[in-house]
């Protein structure tokens, strides 16, 4: 059953939402050439810590993992499509984008939020990749009216991604938050119009179109560490992500500064 907030409780994520936006952007800036994923995860905590708010991912335990979430944020660089567990060992190189993607608790409230951004100078193919993905966002929020439905979203998302060429990643989708990381309903990023759950006023997704520069295939790193997954063909891959709220008026975007 799809959960609706009450009005107050909306309010709170949107609080909530603004922070986490800040903390987003303020890790945006820092992931440059030389730091590592680990650099970025202990500025995660960092400023949680300072703008009073819950990692919700650190110690996370979904059903498919072999264990806890070991870090706050998943960092996914380059080829990483989603899940990448900050390491020491991955440095940041000009030329690579990485993907940062956060849950946080405010209020008992969760948000979830994720950007993909450029590490130094990049090539135009991959900032192109970045743009694109980023307007699918936009693209499948502005379909979020009340008495559509979420196929409207993922139709959306599919029709303006398509034409570029990309693939639309399949094995992995938006969903309902702010009681927890993941509440019904799923939200594809490729669907058919007019089909599944009716969107109504109450109802707060988590809209995240993920995008590859080639084929939407996906490979899982299960004998690895369980979380990360990769391209199967190792080209590029984006995903932006914000937490939406449906008013009366429409879709307001609650992860935003």
């Amino acid at each position: 059953m799809i959960s609706k907030k009450t009005p107050e409780e909306i309010a709170i994520l949107q609080e909530a939402g603004a922070k986490l936006a800040r903390i987003l952007k303020e890790l945006g800036r820092f992931s440059v050439p030389g730091v590592t994923t680990q650099d970025v995860d202990d500025k995660a905590i960092e400023l949680a810590r300072e703008y009073g708010v819950e990692t919700v991912l650190l110690g996370y335990h979904p059903d498919f993992a072999p264990r806890p979430y070991p870090a706050a944020i998943c960092a996914s660089v380059n080829d990483t499509v989603q899940h990448g567990i900050p390491t020491v060992d991955e440095v940041l190189l000009e030329g690579d984008i990485i993907n940062i993607d956060m849950s946080i608790a405010y209020k008992h409230m969760i948000v979830d939020s994720g950007i993909t951004v450029p590490v130094g100078d990049i090539s135009k193919e991959d900032q192109k990749l970045i743009d694109v993905t980023r307007e699918a966002r936009a693209v499948g929020i502005k379909a979020a009216q009340p008495g559509n439905r979420i196929g409207d979203i993922s139709n959306a998302i599919e029709s303006f991604v398509k034409p570029h060429g990309y693939g639309i990643v399949e094995s992995l989708c938006g969903h309902g938050v702010g009681y927890a990381v993941h509440e019904e309903p799923n939200i594809p990023n490729y669907g058919k119009a007019g089909t599944g759950p009716v969107i109504e006023v109450g109802h707060v997704y988590a809209i995240e179109p993920i995008i590859n520069q080639g084929t939407k295939d996906v490979v899982f790193d299960d004998d690895g560490d369980g979380y990360s997954i990769y391209t199967e063909d190792g080209k590029k891959s984006a995903h932006f992500e914000h937490t939406v709220a449906i008013t009366e008026n429409g879709p307001l975007i609650l992860t935003k500064e």
